[in-house]
């Protein structure tokens, strides 16, 4: 990564773990992060698809698991291992001032694999419920970008990380929602 890049990263890191450091972002920014937080939402959709739209639902819930399965998977065990990217709490020069509010995590930083899962779902369910509700895509957008902040704000990623998560998963989402369209033209 070039030396000018690698410096905003590291600014833009400290800038959000430290300078917009507050007892509500400490409480919440955890919170937000952690894939059991989400688990009524994730319930929540499931119900709704099936409820609303019976074997086309199933289907969503099945394409909308294989795109955050996918990211995931190709995040973790494919792109990180190649980059090598440490996290910011290992990293030696902005391990001595950050600010961990949970564990260090193990393994690589780049991308982030938090980022890519989430925005992975983000853009299926926009690009699949956007004709009929436009507001899903500001929503779901919104509560991926939450959760990529959170990943910096608790020293877990840098913004380039999340930022790098984020682009794949919507790649993802986009491919997983244009596969969906393919064999449920009519949706």
């Amino acid at each position: 990564m070039p030396e000018q890049l690698l410096q905003l990263d590291r600014h833009l890191f400290y800038f959000i773990n430290h300078d917009l450091s507050n007892p509500f972002f400490d409480w919440l920014m955890p919170l937000l992060r952690n894939p059991r937080f989400w688990i009524p939402l994730y319930i929540f959709i499931i119900g709704f698809c099936i409820y609303k739209y019976r074997k086309v639902g199933v289907v969503i819930v099945l394409m909308l698991a294989a795109s955050a399965g996918v990211a995931d998977f190709v995040s973790a065990s494919i792109i990180k291992p190649i980059i090598q990217r440490v996290r910011p709490c290992r990293d030696p020069v902005t391990a001595e001032k950050d600010i961990p509010r949970v564990r260090c995590g193990s393994g690589y930083s780049f991308p982030s694999t938090h980022a890519s899962d989430h925005f992975a779902m983000a853009a299926f369910m926009s690009l699949v419920f956007g004709r009929r509700r436009k507001w899903i895509w500001y929503v779901s957008m919104l509560w991926a970008a939450s959760i990529c902040f959170a990943q910096v704000y608790v020293s877990v990623h840098f913004p380039i990380d999340v930022m790098g998560g984020a682009l794949f998963g919507l790649i993802v989402g986009f491919g997983m929602a244009k596969l969906f369209k393919k064999f449920q033209p009519g949706f």
